[in-house]
């Protein structure tokens, strides 16, 4: 005779098989979390610079003189490092040596001189001298105040504008200046080389010393006196990483690339010598 169940018999164990099955999906669910955790920081590393990210951003402090060939150097480069952004910030040397030591956010640093970059030995990677400038006279289109020489700047006659003395172009102007014994009064005295071509070219002045480069990025509207070897400076860019930098091996990647044929090529198409 077969054995008689009560219908509460029969009901009593799936309610015990579900009450389990809830409680092993309770006890997997915490683990499940962590593990979708675990996901999202590893995308959210990866995507916010990590070794496993290859885009970064750079920014260059460059001096005033770089300003159009970088905007050249720096398309190259970002077209041969995908995922590379560069953003060059020129101003005078002194004035990025003030950016540097005042703990703006930056990457690389190229002064126009060496003395500025020493002067960051403990804000900087060791430097390397990238390329070589010289200075000429800059006046007006068609040079109509026919400046030949240092010493025709002595004439009280002619309004001539320099950069300040703390900028490596002061410097390296006062320097010829005093080797030829040529006594200049400035209308004024500027910040960056930029300013003192700017001052040329609008005629608020009829002649400055500016570097060589910087004379040949306004051809149409300044002519450019030569100033012998003999009698000139040779001004030197050294480029150098940034320790406060949070992409060093990024920003190193770019210092070496200034040295290599590619970029050398594009500074000496704009009238930078080699180093």
């Amino acid at each position: 005779m077969s054995p008689k169940f009560s219908a509460r018999q029969f009901s009593a164990r799936p309610v015990r098989r579900t009450a389990a099955a809830v409680a092993t999906a309770a006890l997997l669910l915490p683990l499940a979390a962590c593990g979708s955790d675990d996901d999202s920081d590893g995308k959210k590393d990866g995507g916010s610079g990590s070794s496993g990210s290859k885009d970064v951003s750079l920014t260059v402090l460059a001096a005033s003189s770089l300003t159009d060939v970088f905007a050249t150097a720096e398309k190259a480069y970002e077209k041969d490092h995908p995922g590379t952004k560069i953003t060059v910030s020129p101003a005078g040397s002194q004035e990025l040596a003030a950016q540097v030591k005042q703990g703006s956010p930056a990457d690389v640093l190229v002064t126009a001189d060496t003395k500025t970059m020493d002067g960051l030995k403990g804000e900087t990677g060791t430097p390397t001298v990238i390329a070589k400038n010289r200075l000429v006279i800059a006046t007006r289109d068609g040079n109509p105040e026919k400046v030949k020489e240092l010493k025709d700047l002595a004439d009280s006659k002619l309004k001539v504008v320099l950069a300040d003395d703390t900028v490596p172009v002061g410097r390296y102007s006062k320097q010829v200046l005093d080797k030829q014994g040529v006594k200049v009064k400035p209308v004024s005295k500027e910040a960056n080389v930029r300013s003192v071509l700017s001052k040329v070219e609008l005629g608020e002045a009829d002649a400055g010393i500016v570097y060589k480069t910087d004379a040949a990025t306004a051809p149409d509207k300044v002519d450019a006196v030569e100033i012998p070897d003999a009698q000139n400076a040779v001004a030197s860019y050294p480029a150098a990483t940034l320790k406060g930098s949070e992409n060093g091996d990024a920003a190193a990647a770019f210092v070496k690339w200034l040295s290599t044929p590619e970029a050398q090529k594009i500074l000496r198409d704009a009238g930078f010598q080699k180093p």
